[in-house]
C-alpha cells in the first residue's frame, strides 16, 4: 500500500492522539536546556537524552553522540532500505536564557496553553516555538506514520543539536566527523516560519553573514578636547565619517564590487511577491517607523528578503556616563554587519570593507579589525523536486498556496550542510512574526503546532512520490 493510500489515515490518527503529542512537547519542554550558560549543561544532556529514547520508541536506532560541546542525536529509522528517497531532518533542543525574568507572565518552564489577546490558542514556555515545538511537529509525524503504518514513506535520518543559539561552533567539526552517517539525498529544516497565520511558506534563500569589529586609534591617550580640540585627530569623528559613507542616497552600499554577483529575483517570483503587498504601514509602523531605508528602487519586501545590506550594529567612543566629560578619546570602535545573497563571497566583502576603512584613515590614525562571523548565502535551486512536492503538500493541507520566499536572517548550520555534506536544504516551519522568540512570553500557535504535524505528515508522503 503506498504512502499517499495512508495518508488519510495518518491525518485521523494525528488529530486523535493530538492530546498526547501536547504532552509530549510539554515534557521536553519543561527541561531547561539552555546552551549559552555552563550552569545549565546538565540539562542540556539531559533533553538529548529525553528526545533520542523517545525517538526511540519509533523504531529508530537512536543516539546521544559528544561533541566539543553540547551533545548532539543522530537518529536512523530502522527501516531505511538504501532504495527510496532518503531526507536528513535537523532541529536544535537548546533554547535561549529566559532574562528578564521579571517580563514573563508565566514561569518560562512551565508550559501551558492559553488564549492570546486575539483569542488564539497558544503554547507559552521558552523553546515553544524556537525549536522545540517545531522540531517535534516532524518527530510527531514520524509518529503517526508508525502507528497506522508500521514504517514510514522513506527513508530518514534525524540529527538534532544543542548549540544552535550560541552559532553551533562545535557542529561543523561534528558533521565532518559523522560525515558517513548523514548521508541522504537532502535535508528537511524546521526552524523557519510563516507568511501569516494562515498561509504557508517555504524558506528558498538564507542571507550570508559578515559580521566585523572596527577599531579606530589615534592618540596614545585620551585628551582634553579644551588643550587639543581642533588639532588633534578625534577618533569618533574619523570612524563616524566613514560610516556614514557606508551607503549612498538612494540606499546602496558603496563598497567597490559589493553588488557583483547580486541576482535580481526571477520576475515570476517578484510579481509573486509584489501581490502579497507588504506596505511599510503593515511592517513598520508597528515599530514606529514608516518610511523604508533600503535601496530606494526595490520594493520593500525585497529590502527585507533579497538584497544584500549593511548595518551598524553598535558603535563605542569616548566618555558615556552620566554627566559631562571634556575628553577626545584615544580610541572609537564600531560593529558592523552585512547580510548577503546568493552570488556575494563573504571573504570578497570582508576584504573590500576593510580597503574601504583603510582608504579612509588619516595618517595620524590606525585601523584594527576583528572577524566575528563569516557565512556565505544559501539559495535553492527554484526548480529543485522536493521543494514542488513540499509546496503541493503544504497547499493542501492549509487550503491556501504555499509561498516561496526568502529570509533576511542567517541560519550557518544550512551552509555547513552543503559544504560538508553536499546537501541542499528544504526549509519549512510554522513559526509567527509574534512568536517573542529570544525574548519573554516565547509562544507558539496550538494550530502551528497541530498543522504543522499534520503538514510533515504530507510533506513525506508527497516526498516519497516525487521524482528523485
Amino acid at each position: 500500500m503506498s504512502g499517499t493510500s495512508q495518508l488519510q489515515t495518518v491525518l485521523d490518527h494525528i488529530d486523535a492522539d493530538f492530546d498526547n503529542s501536547l504532552e509530549r512537547l510539554f515534557a521536553l519542554l519543561r527541561i531547561k536546556s539552555i546552551s549559552a550558560d555552563p550552569a545549565f549543561a546538565d540539562d542540556c544532556r539531559a533533553a538529548a537524552d529525553h528526545l533520542a529514547k523517545d525517538i526511540a520508541t519509533l523504531k529508530f536506532a537512536a543516539e546521544v553522540r559528544p561533541t566539543a560541546g553540547h551533545p548532539a542525536i543522530v537518529a536512523r529509522s530502522n527501516g531505511n532500505t538504501g532504495s527510496r528517497p532518503h531526507v536528513l531532518f535537523y532541529g536544535h533542543y537548546d533554547v535561549q536564557p529566559v532574562d528578564p525574568l521579571d517580563l514573563w507572565h508565566r514561569p518560562p518552564f512551565e508550559p501551558a496553553v492559553t488564549s492570546h489577546a486575539d483569542g488564539r490558542k497558544i503554547i507559552v514556555a521558552r523553546g515553544a516555538e524556537d525549536d522545540k515545538g517545531q522540531l517535534m511537529t516532524f518527530v510527531e509525524a514520524c509518529r503517526a506514520w508508525m502507528s497506522v503504518a508500521g514504517s514510514l514513506p522513506l527513508d530518514v535520518t534525524m540529527l538534532i543539536e544543542g548549540e544552535e543559539e550560541v552559532g553551533s561552533k562545535n557542529f561543523g567539526p561534528f558533521l565532518e566527523q559523522n560525515k558517513s552517517d548523514l548521508a541522504a539525498d537532502f535535508a528537511l529544516v524546521c526552524d523557519t516560519g510563516m507568511w501569516d497565520p494562515d498561509t504557508p511558506a517555504i524558506t528558498t534563500s538564507l542571507r550570508g553573514l559578515v559580521y566585523e569589529e572596527v577599531i579606530i586609534k589615534a592618540a596614545n591617550r585620551d585628551l582634553h578636547s579644551g588643550l587639543f580640540g581642533g588639532g588633534a585627530q578625534n577618533p569618533i569623528r574619523v570612524l563616524t565619517r566613514i560610516l556614514g559613507a557606508l551607503h549612498d542616497d538612494n540606499g546602496r552600499i558603496m563598497l567597490p564590487g559589493f553588488y557583483d554577483g547580486v541576482k535580481d529575483l526571477p520576475d515570476d517570483i517578484r510579481a509573486q511577491w509584489a501581490k502579497l503587498d507588504l506596505t511599510p504601514d503593515r511592517m513598520l509602523k508597528p515599530i514606529g517607523l514608516s518610511i523604508p531605508a533600503g535601496e530606494k528602487d526595490r520594493l520593500l519586501i525585497e529590502q527585507l528578503l533579497s538584497r544584500p545590506t549593511c548595518d551598524i550594529n553598535g558603535i563605542v567612543g569616548g566618555y558615556t556616563g552620566e554627566g559631562s566629560k571634556t575628553v577626545i578619546p584615544a580610541q572609537a570602535s564600531a560593529k558592523v554587519s552585512f547580510r548577503l545573497v546568493e552570488g556575494q563571497d563573504p571573504e570578497k566583502i570582508r576584504d573590500a570593507f576593510r580597503a574601504f576603512v583603510k582608504a579612509r584613515v588619516p595618517a595620524d590614525c590606525s585601523a584594527e579589525f576583528l572577524d566575528h562571523a563569516g557565512a556565505p548565502a544559501i539559495a535553492l535551486d527554484w526548480n529543485m523536486k522536493p521543494l514542488a512536492a513540499a509546496k503541493r503538500a503544504l497547499t493542501d493541507e492549509w487550503n491556501k498556496e504555499a509561498l516561496l520566499i526568502g529570509c533576511g536572517a542567517s541560519i550557518p548550520i544550512v551552509a555547513d550542510f552543503k559544504k560538508t555534506l553536499g546537501l541542499d536544504a528544504v526549509l519549512v516551519g510554522f513559526g509567527l512574526e509574534d512568536d517573542n522568540i529570544h525574548s519573554p512570553n516565547e509562544k507558539y500557535d496550538l494550530k502551528s503546532f497541530h498543522k504543522g504535524i499534520r503538514s510533515w505528515a504530507r510533506i513525506l508522503a508527497a516526498l516519497a512520490e516525487a521524482p528523485r
